[in-house]
């Protein structure tokens, strides 16, 4: 109870800083409740497409989206994945989640490919971030630390990469051939207004 009642006050903190950076933010209390808000933010019939995004996958999104009326770019089932990815720029809509973001609104991801990242910057005309409660951060040093020493090893481990941080569970800062910590996004504003839609949800989601 404490913790919901918590997140729900830090949640409108959030909003504001988003508000306040031409980005607008949800808060939903619940997986469903965020699903029935992401819904509500991609019409029918449009074209979407996302990065590795298990938050969206976590909230049943992916799946409703595929048993949908919508053009749905599922790069898992796309003999060429660079064809895939580069339809993302010129979608509709994009889905991602977010590794790290600040307490006042300032995204942090970091990518591999940058695929997620620079679809995120530009290209898609609106971006929907699906983001647990989790990923609030007190600062962008917090949360660039959260991006490398939590997000950045677990994705190392799941897509079983030999890197330091997937042997040690920690950001060695390496420069390995198999690094997934390529390009750095740190996303403190929105040029284009109703572009970036985040949505909190009052969970623990993805890494």
């Amino acid at each position: 109870m404490y913790t919901k009642k918590r997140n729900e006050l830090l949640a409108q903190v959030v909003i504001k800083g988003l508000e306040s950076r031409n980005m607008t933010g949800y808060y939903a209390e619940d997986k469903e409740a965020a699903l029935k808000t992401a819904l509500s933010l991609i019409p029918e019939g449009c074209s979407v497409t996302m990065g590795g995004a298990m938050s969206a996958r976590e909230i049943g999104l992916t799946d409703a989206l595929k048993s949908g009326n919508y053009n749905f770019i599922d790069r898992d089932n796309f003999e060429d994945k660079r064809a895939a990815m580069l339809a993302a720029y010129d979608a509709d809509v994009f889905l991602t989640g977010t590794n790290a973001m600040t307490d006042d609104g300032i995204l942090v991801n970091i990518d591999g490919n940058a695929n997620r990242v620079s679809a995120i910057a530009q290209g898609p005309k609106k971006v929907i971030v699906i983001a647990g409660m989790n990923k609030v951060c007190g600062d962008i040093d917090e949360a660039m630390k959260r991006a490398r020493n939590v997000a950045a090893p677990i994705n190392a481990q799941r897509f079983n990469l030999s890197t330091p941080c997937a042997k040690t569970g920690k950001c060695m800062d390496c420069k390995s051939p198999d690094t997934i910590c390529c390009q750095f996004l740190i996303t403190r504003y929105s040029k284009h207004k109703d572009r970036i839609h985040v949505i909190l949800v009052n969970d623990s989601l993805g890494f």
